[in-house]
């Protein structure tokens, strides 16, 4: 029988998870003396499974705060069931190995495509996409505000710029930031990504290589309230069946 349900953290607690002592099971958090379950780095089939051997326990768990609106499922199976697809797939494993011995090996012959040959001058494409290293410096700052980010609020903020793979720290007193990064001339923008903890954004930025000086290109990020959205949520959990 199949069971669909929702997730649901009633209280979100407040504390730092970054700070809870990991283990095997999860992490501690000496402020409830209790452990913290990740979830949001499971599957949806993970979570339904954790959540199917778990039911009956009192969780306190981490989440996404997408996986909040997202509908879960597992099965629940009698035992009896299990044995007769047991019994089933055993009996299907043994025709398959069967059929698979009584097969006679038939020949193929391969015959290979007429080739086909061209002749004549060789066109070069001279729209070759030209790229450079440049060092992008600024500020990030609130709009509100137009001061660098409350760092008690918004810890650890990073930022990456288009796909590069390494995130530079954001000075949490100055909101100054230094970020080689490689661009295309011809780019009009480039897409910043900032996550600092349980925070994350990304925002298009306008670019143009005229405002490059000295392969350094000035460009403050001016973030406005609501941008930077909450991206996870711990406490309780609850568990809503369907």
């Amino acid at each position: 029988m199949k069971k669909k349900f929702t997730l649901e953290i009633a209280s979100p607690c407040s504390e730092d998870f970054n700070k809870m002592i990991p283990n095997a099971n999860g992490s501690f958090c000496n402020s409830c003396m209790k452990n913290v379950i990740d979830l949001s780095k499971k599957t949806n089939s993970e979570v339904a499974k954790f959540i199917a051997e778990t039911k009956d326990q009192n969780i306190c768990a981490r989440l996404k705060v997408t996986q909040l609106d997202q509908e879960f499922e597992y099965s629940e199976a009698s035992k009896i069931n299990n044995l007769k697809y047991a019994a089933v797939a055993a009996s299907l494993l043994l025709a398959s190995n069967v059929s698979g011995q009584e097969k006679t090996t038939v020949k193929t012959e391969i015959v290979s495509p007429p080739s086909n040959h061209l002749m004549g001058k060789v066109a070069y494409n001279h729209n070759v996409r030209q790229e450079l290293w440049i060092t992008v410096k600024g500020k990030l700052l609130d709009a509100t505000t137009n001061k660098p980010f409350e760092r008690k609020i918004y810890p650890n903020l990073v930022l990456r710029i288009n796909d590069s793979e390494n995130a530079f720290r954001i000075n949490a007193e100055t909101g100054e930031f230094s970020i080689p990064v490689k661009v295309l001339k011809s780019s009009k923008s480039f897409i910043v990504t900032i996550t600092g903890d349980d925070y994350y954004l990304s925002k298009e930025i306008p670019f143009a290589i005229q405002s490059v000086k000295n392969n350094v290109l000035m460009q403050d990020i001016i973030i406005g309230e609501g941008e930077l959205t909450k991206v996870m949520i711990a406490g309780g959990l609850g568990i809503n069946y369907k």
